[in-house]
């Protein structure tokens, strides 16, 4: 049986989102996996992981606590990407790929929060 956080859209589109930087950076040199890859890495995978967690956490003020941490991780994730970008790690492709699901992402996480109350 799925836990509820594995049926959320903004679970899946950050579990699609990390798989596809993972893709990425595994192919990188060691100065550039070492650096900006880590850091990227860490960043996109909680997104995820702090959706999981507040939803685990069986209050709605938690629940809103961790969503709004996993949206700054995604922030991080794309300073992140743009020093990736600056720095040519990225081809157009990938850039364009993962443009479509932070583009996506964003914005879903942002109702996300707004849906459990307290917009602040």
């Amino acid at each position: 049986m799925k836990a509820l956080f594995e049926n959320l859209d903004i679970y899946k589109l950050s579990e699609k989102l990390s798989d596809q930087i993972w893709d990425i950076v595994v192919c990188w040199n060691r100065l550039d996996k070492d650096t900006i890859g880590t850091q990227l890495l860490r960043a996109v995978d909680s997104v995820g992981a702090n959706i999981a967690e507040g939803n685990g956490r069986g209050t709605q003020n938690e629940n809103r606590r961790f969503a709004r941490i996993a949206r700054g991780s995604l922030y991080e994730s794309r300073h992140w990407l743009r020093r990736a970008v600056k720095r040519n790690l990225l081809n157009k492709k990938q850039i364009e790929e993962i443009k479509l699901i932070i583009d996506e992402l964003s914005p879903r996480l942002n109702a996300y929060i707004s849906s459990l109350g307290n917009n602040n």
